[in-house]
C-alpha cells in the first residue's frame, strides 16, 4: 500500500481541494494530512483523516518588521516536517498551496519523496513558487498558470463529488425558500464583510423577485425580517446551496469560481482587492469574463445601486448562459489522479 502525505492550509480554499483529492483515490493509498493548528486540523477531524500538526511561518505582506525572523522560523519549521516525514513514510507529498505546504515540500525533497504541488490560480502563489522546482509536477487550474512551469501541467480544480447532482426542490425546502428564482451569495470563508452590507442594502429591493440565500460567515448574521432573505453562516453540504441557484454572486477565489462555472450558475463576481491580496481573484474574474462566463463588478465601484443593477442584468444576460451551457470547464479530479498514480508507479 502507498502512503500520500497531502499538505496545505491557511484557508478552506487549500484545504477543500485536498479532500477532494482524497476522496477519490483508490483503496491501495493510505492518505494523511500534514498541516497547522488551523482550520485544515478541523476540517481533517472531521473527515475523519489522520492528521500531524508541524508549525510553518507566514509571511505577513507590507510589514518588513514582521518578517525579519521569517528565515530562521522557516528552517526550524522544516527541520520539524523532516522529522514528520521520517516518521510516515510517505510515497509522495502533495501540497495544494498556502504557507503550510512550504516545510513538508521542502523537507521532502531533501529526502528524495516526490512531491506535486497544484495551483488553484491564473496566476502562481508565493509558496508554489518556492516549491515548484522542487516538484516533479506542478498540476494547476488554468492553462496559463501550467505554462508558467517547465513541469506545469493543466488538469483542472479539485472537486468534492457532493456538490454535483442535488435536488433543486429539497434545497429549496431544506433551506426554507419558495420556488422564485434565487440569487445565491458567497463571500468566502470567513464572510465578506463589505458584500455583507451591500447585500443586506439591496435585500429589499432584490426580494421583490428572488430568493436571496446568503451565505455570511461565522457569526455575522443579523436581525432581519425580510421576505425571501436567509442568512447562512457556515454550510457544509455545498451542493444543496448551488442545488438553490439560478444565479450568484461570490468572490473569485479560484475553487469557488471553478464550481460555480462547471455548475453553469450565471455568477457576478466580486474579486477581493485590498493589501492583503495579491490580486489573483481580480486575475481569475478577469480570465473568466474574457470568456464570457461571469459578470465582474469592481469592489471600488460597489454600492447598492450597481448590486441591485448588475444582478438584474445577471439573470437577463442571455449571452453568458449561453457560453456557460458550451463551457468546457469541469471538475478536474479524474486528470489529479492519473498524474498521482503516475508519479507513484513510475508515469
Amino acid at each position: 500500500m502507498k502512503r500520500i502525505a497531502f499538505c496545505g492550509g491557511g484557508s478552506a480554499g487549500h484545504v477543500i481541494p485536498n479532500i477532494a483529492v482524497i476522496e477519490n483515490l483508490g483503496k491501495d493509498i493510505k492518505p494523511c494530512y500534514i498541516g497547522t493548528d488551523g482550520i485544515e486540523k478541523r476540517i481533517c477531524k472531521d473527515n475523519n483523516i489522520e492528521f500531524f500538526e508541524c508549525g510553518a511561518p507566514k509571511l505577513v505582506r507590507g510589514k518588513i518588521l514582521c518578517n525579519l525572523a521569517l528565515p530562521f522560523k522557516l528552517l526550524k519549521s522544516i527541520m520539524a516536517a523532516g522529522r514528520l516525514l521520517d516518521e510516515i513514510k510517505p510515497d509522495l507529498v502533495f501540497c495544494k498551496g498556502g504557507y503550510a505546504c512550504v516545510p513538508p515540500a521542502i523537507a521532502a525533497k531533501k529526502r528524495n519523496i516526490p512531491v506535486i504541488t497544484h495551483e488553484s490560480d491564473v496566476s502562481s502563489g508565493l509558496a508554489n513558487k518556492v516549491i515548484a522546482r522542487r516538484c516533479k509536477k506542478v498540476l494547476a487550474s488554468f492553462p496559463s498558470a501550467a505554462r508558467c512551469f517547465p513541469n506545469g501541467i493543466c488538469t483542472g480544480t479539485p472537486m468534492r463529488g457532493n456538490i454535483f447532482g442535488k435536488s433543486k426542490a429539497h434545497a429549496h425546502e431544506y433551506f426554507g425558500l419558495d420556488m422564485r428564482p434565487t440569487l445565491v451569495v458567497i463571500g468566502g470563508g470567513n464572510g465578506s464583510a463589505i458584500i455583507n452590507e451591500y447585500v443586506r442594502k439591496a435585500a429589499p429591493k432584490l426580494c421583490k423577485d428572488f430568493n436571496i440565500l446568503h451565505l455570511c460567515g461565522k457569526g455575522k448574521t443579523v436581525s432581519t425580517n425580510i421576505y425571501g432573505y436567509k442568512q447562512v453562516e457556515f454550510e457544509n453540504d455545498m451542493g444543496l446551496v448551488y442545488a438553490c441557484a439560478d444565479c450568484a454572486v461570490s468572490r473569485c477565489g479560484s475553487n469557488t469560481a471553478h464550481e460555480l462555472i462547471a455548475l453553469k450558475i450565471p455568477t457576478l463576481f466580486i474579486p477581493l482587492e485590498n493589501k492583503r491580496s495579491r490580486g489573483d481573484q481580480l486575475k481569475n474574474a478577469e480570465y473568466f469574463s474574457a470568456l464570457n462566463l461571469c459578470r465582474v463588478l469592481r469592489e471600488k465601484t460597489l454600492s447598492e445601486q450597481t448590486l441591485v443593477s448588475e444582478v438584474y442584468a445577471l439573470f437577463l444576460d442571455e449571452k453568458l448562459k449561453t457560453a456557460l451551457k458550451k463551457s468546457t470547464v469541469e471538475c478536474g479530479n479524474e486528470k489529479i489522479i492519473k498524474e498521482i498514480y503516475g508519479t507513484l508507479y513510475g508515469g
